[in-house]
């Protein structure tokens, strides 16, 4: 099977367009932004990968806001700042389950700060789910599903089951606190398309996969190690979790199928997760974050399109994130999907995460005039188009 994908869809040319998803700087929320301008400039070309993003992720906020009440000018002067120093994207750290519900409230105009920043909320720690905050944070969902036509506000915006500091990628990404330090967060789905359609088998495919990792995460690692010395600030690591694009051979459920899987959602889908991801667990590299697959459904090209066919559905997610993934990201659900609904996924992702020890993150996204089975399509060029789960 393998050999078969390879010549009759790709031929035998290399498909491997690795990039680095963001590079992510980890500080307290009062470090001075210019302190960090020079590292970013030497990043963007220091790294042996393409750089798409620079991030940057602070403690979560209410340990440093103040008072959970709204200050919009000391928002935008405290986004401009870090923007004007050359960051793209800021993570302002979760509402933990340990802090009061009324810095919920607040979520809303943080996510309105012009696109640039990330918002979080617990719903599960410490081996507990929250019943009473998965309906909260469900009802944030629905709000940011409302105020855009398109319903894509929900991007800025996940709730956290067990998520550790350290993590580089959005919307999960917050620092601990103490020194500043950065990580690297990848884009490398095409590594596992290109280890499966040129293998002689499964364990040629692991072997391949374990090989490409590693000496990507080894070209990595040297060139931050020289950006750590340059610039003294320390390396935390890379989080390998072979994020996807929206191409099909930049596509983990390009990879599923070219395991031998007819279609991901089907059959053998539940192994193929497994397989991919134990193939990463091998991998040696300065690891963090989650370093497993990411399964996003508007961000990958053939997930999208068994999703659009309704091969793919939210249940198979589920149970892919029980041996492999991140949780339920990029989820395109009907408009009118009720609260009482969205707290039942949370629930049972929450669930999920406490039983599993495991870190998972949910972004789900109600599109606002759209029924299950509507076409889903999009003006954005991080989305593929698809079709509205039920």
């Amino acid at each position: 099977m393998l050999k078969y994908l390879a010549a009759t869809f790709y031929g035998h040319r290399g498909i491997c367009q690795m990039e680095i998803r963001s590079i992510t700087v980890f500080c307290e929320a009062g470090e001075s932004p210019p302190r960090f301008a020079r590292f970013l400039e030497g990043a963007k070309t220091g790294l042996p990968f393409p750089v798409q993003s620079m991030r940057v992720a602070t403690p979560p906020f209410p340990e440093w806001w103040g008072a959970p009440v709204p200050d919009g000018d000391r928002l935008e002067s405290f986004v401009h700042r870090w923007r004007t120093a050359g960051f793209d994207y800021l993570g302002l750290g979760p509402v933990q389950l340990r802090h009061s519900a009324a810095w919920l409230e607040l979520l809303p105009e943080l996510v309105s700060a012009g696109g640039a920043v990330f918002a979080t909320a617990e719903v599960a720690a410490a081996g507990t789910v929250d019943a009473g905050r998965c309906r909260q944070v469900a009802d944030l969902i629905r709000h940011f599903s409302a105020r855009s036509p398109d319903g894509l506000t929900n991007l800025y915006f996940a709730a956290l089951a067990h998520c550790r500091p350290g993590s580089p990628f959005l919307p999960v990404a917050y620092h601990d606190g103490g020194p500043a330090t950065f990580a690297v967060a990848v884009e490398a789905a095409d590594l596992a398309v290109e280890a499966c359609l040129q293998a002689d088998g499964l364990a040629d495919a692991r072997d391949r996969l374990v090989a490409a990792v590693e000496s990507a995460a080894a070209r990595i690692t040297r060139a931050a190690a020289a950006l750590a010395e340059r610039f003294s600030l320390s390396f935390a690591g890379v989080d390998f979790s072979l994020a996807s694009f929206p191409e099909r051979l930049r596509s983990l459920g390009t990879a599923f199928e070219a395991l031998g899987v007819p279609a991901v959602g089907g059959p053998g889908s539940l192994f193929a997760a497994a397989f991919l991801a134990d193939a990463v667990d091998r991998a040696s590299f300065p690891r963090c974050g989650f370093s497993g697959l990411m399964l996003p459904v508007l961000e990958d090209a053939t997930l999208a399109a068994r999703a659009a066919s309704g091969e793919l559905t939210l249940a198979n997610l589920l149970s892919y994130a029980a041996v492999c993934g991140t949780g339920l990201d990029t989820i395109p659900l009907p408009g009118a999907t009720p609260a009482e609904t969205i707290a039942g996924i949370l629930l049972d992702l929450g669930a999920l995460s406490a039983r599993q020890r495991k870190p998972l993150t949910a972004r789900l996204l109600p599109l606002p005039g759209l029924s299950a089975g509507d076409a889903a399509t999009f003006d954005f060029p991080y989305f593929t188009n698809s079709a509205v789960m039920s």
